[in-house]
């Protein structure tokens, strides 16, 4: 695959630590914050034509194909701007986007994955977890929540789970937003300086920052369990937002590609039906 704004990708058998790899890096950009804007926008109307065709093709259907995108990240990471710069850049009656909030007391009396599976992308759909069926193994095994023996049981239904979605004609992408520790903190104090942005903080979000080599942990402990050949991860550095929104957009758009919808042929005469309108056009 030739060389584009990726991040990194992470394949089965990785044994790296995300604490490790940069996220102020630009892997497969030359260019800067400048470059990246045009870049982005260059780029949608490829991304639109391809979920349009995406669309017509296989939307209504029982069966056909799909795209899952899957974004995870701590708080700040930007997930935000990837729901309006990338996933916005496309016409949203193609794409479902699921925010996955802490489960209810009914979500938590069923197995994890009760609430996910519905929000499977249908054919013709590009769907978005805005977090994900993740959180139940990275929270938990932060907190202590469920046991090794649990958590380890949750990869496997993940892995099983995503094989499933594969199989029916899904193209899963998986993105870790991957944002360092002091660029958290700037992002935090920045919501907290601007009245404009207090509605975005949280003050558990403090809390939560106070465990972050847990979660450093948890996520590569998550990245090395769940990375598959039908859905590896990429680790898509954070700390430039910029660099961070042309990445996604990137790997959707080689999902998309990877697909190659077409447009549908007419399921009626196409001359037949342009001499009615015309006669219609003469009679006025």
């Amino acid at each position: 695959m030739s060389s584009a704004p990726r991040g990194f990708r992470i394949d089965p058998g990785w044994d790296g630590d995300v604490a490790g790899l940069d996220a102020a890096a630009v892997p497969g950009f030359p260019g800067g914050k400048q470059e990246g804007a045009a870049h982005l926008a260059r780029s949608d109307a490829a991304v639109d034509d391809l979920q349009e065709r995406l669309f017509a093709a296989f939307h209504g259907k029982e069966q056909g194909r799909s795209v899952l995108l899957v974004v995870q990240g701590m708080d700040t990471s930007g997930k935000g701007g990837i729901m309006r710069h990338v996933v916005g850049a496309v016409d949203p009656q193609g794409v479902d986007i699921t925010a996955f909030k802490a489960p209810t007391d009914e979500e938590r009396a069923h197995d994890f994955l009760w609430r996910i599976r519905p929000h499977a992308p249908a054919p013709g759909i590009i769907g978005v977890f805005d977090r994900s069926h993740y959180e139940d193994v990275l929270i938990h095994r932060v907190h202590g929540w469920a046991d090794a023996e649990e958590i380890a049981r949750r990869y496997a239904a993940i892995i099983e789970f995503e094989r499933e979605l594969v199989e029916a004609g899904t193209v899963i992408v998986k993105v870790m937003l991957h944002v360092s520790y002091r660029e958290q903190g700037e992002r935090l104090l920045e919501r907290l300086e601007r009245p404009d942005k207090h509605w975005k903080f949280n003050p558990g979000d403090i809390d939560e920052r106070e465990h972050w080599d847990a979660y450093q942990d948890a996520y590569t402990a998550a990245l090395r369990a769940t990375a598959t050949e039908h859905a590896p991860w990429h680790v898509v550095p954070a700390d430039r937002k910029w660099y961070a929104r042309i990445a996604v957009q990137q790997l959707l758009r080689d999902a998309l590609e990877a697909i190659d919808p077409q447009w549908p042929a007419a399921d009626f005469d196409v001359a037949e039906q342009t001499a009615r309108l015309r006669r219609t056009m003469d009679a006025g």
